[in-house]
C-alpha cells in the first residue's frame, strides 16, 4: 500500500481546516497510508534566510520516498497530469511519496535540492492552512482518477 506523507511548515489552527484535513485525509485511507508532519515555523526569526534555513532542519529529517516540493516556481500541473505523475511514481516501484509545503517565505536550497521535483498548482496565492486542504483534495482526486472511480463531490 502507498505511504503518502504531507511534509507543512507550521500547523492549522482553523477547525474547519482541521475538519476538511481529517476528511480528505479518511477519503484517501482506502489506497494509501496518510501521515501528516508539520515542521516548525521559525515566526521569532526576523531574517528571511535564517528562516528558511530554521525551517528547513524540520523538513528535512522528515523526507522518504520520492519527495514533490510544492513550489509556485515548478512545474505547473493539471489534475490529471498530477494523477499520471503519482501513477508513474508508484508503477516505477516506489512505495512512499512525500509532499512538501514549505513556510510561507519559501523554502531553502537545501529543501529544494532534497526534492526529486517541484510542481506547482498555479500562480495564485493561498493561505498554507488551505494549500493544505487543497492538496490533499488534488491528491485524493488523483486517485480517483487512477482508479477509475467517480469523484465524490
Amino acid at each position: 500500500m502507498l505511504k503518502l506523507r504531507v511534509v507543512a511548515v507550521g500547523g492549522i489552527k482553523e477547525n474547519f481546516y482541521r475538519e476538511a484535513v481529517a476528511e480528505y485525509t479518511k477519503r484517501l485511507g482506502k489506497w494509501c497510508k496518510v501521515e501528516i508532519e508539520e515542521a516548525a515555523e521559525a515566526a521569532h526569526l526576523a531574517d528571511l534566510d535564517q528562516k528558511r534555513n530554521a525551517e528547513a532542519e524540520g523538513i528535512l529529517k522528515r523526507l522518504k520516498g520520492y519527495v514533490i516540493l510544492l513550489d509556485v516556481r515548478g512545474k505547473k500541473v493539471s489534475s490529471e497530469s498530477l494523477a499520471e505523475k503519482i501513477d508513474a511514481i508508484t508503477l516505477s516501484g516506489k512505495s512512499e511519496l512525500t509532499f512538501v509545503i514549505g513556510g510561507s517565505n519559501g523554502v531553502s536550497p537545501s529543501v529544494k535540492q532534497a526534492a526529486d521535483e517541484s510542481i506547482s498548482f498555479g500562480d495564485i496565492t493561498l493561505p498554507h492552512q488551505l494549500f493544505r486542504v487543497v492538496l490533499l483534495e488534488q491528491i485524493y482526486r488523483s486517485l480517483c482518477i487512477i482508479h477509475g472511480t467517480p469523484y465524490h463531490k
